[in-house]
């Protein structure tokens, strides 16, 4: 399976050591196949190349190729990636705004213990989410966005919990 990624993508490499191809973006336009695009909203995980190595690898596990496009949040101050880093191999949500795709995966954060209304990037990710239901073909949300995609889709709030070393005890 083919991955199309940015060719100087510092993830790249580490993806071709494990045997992974990877197809040049000007070398992808001329195949003859339609690609299977997804769209992937990664900012907000802390260790963002772990986190696009981790996921290129679980979608190179296809006969298809895949075209791969990540997209930040412009409403999110970044603390563990440079902002160089994410206007090189990131989009803002206005530049695929358009777009169309077959999937679309968003990454979670370590912000559980917040009302989702307190995230700073809240309505940015609402508005995504929105867009997502007449422009992907299929979501799929990971950690605190499945969290969040419920809340947001069907109004299921989260559950907070503490846990004692006897019992679990819930909290409203």
């Amino acid at each position: 399976m083919q991955i199309c990624i940015s060719n100087n993508m510092p993830v790249a490499q580490k993806l071709e050591d494990e045997n992974i191809f990877i197809i040049p973006e000007n070398q992808a336009l001329h195949q003859d196949i339609r690609p299977l695009k997804i769209a992937v909203v990664n900012n907000i995980m802390p260790k963002k190349q772990d986190t696009e190595f981790q996921l290129l690898r679980l979608l190179s596990n296809t006969p298809l190729q895949t075209d791969v496009t990540f997209v930040r949040l412009v409403t999110h101050n970044y603390k563990n990636t440079s902002d160089e880093y994410l206007k090189e191999y990131y989009h803002t949500f206005n530049e695929i705004r358009k777009s169309h795709f077959d999937g679309l995966i968003i990454t979670g954060a370590p912000v559980e213990n917040l009302e989702y209304e307190q995230v700073d990037y809240w309505s940015e990710l609402v508005e995504i989410m929105e867009w997502s239901k007449s422009h992907v073909t299929s979501a799929f949300y990971i950690c605190w966005a499945a969290q969040a995609g419920l809340y947001h889709h069907f109004g299921i709030k989260n559950i907070r919990w503490k846990i004692s070393c006897r019992e679990y005890i819930r909290t409203e």
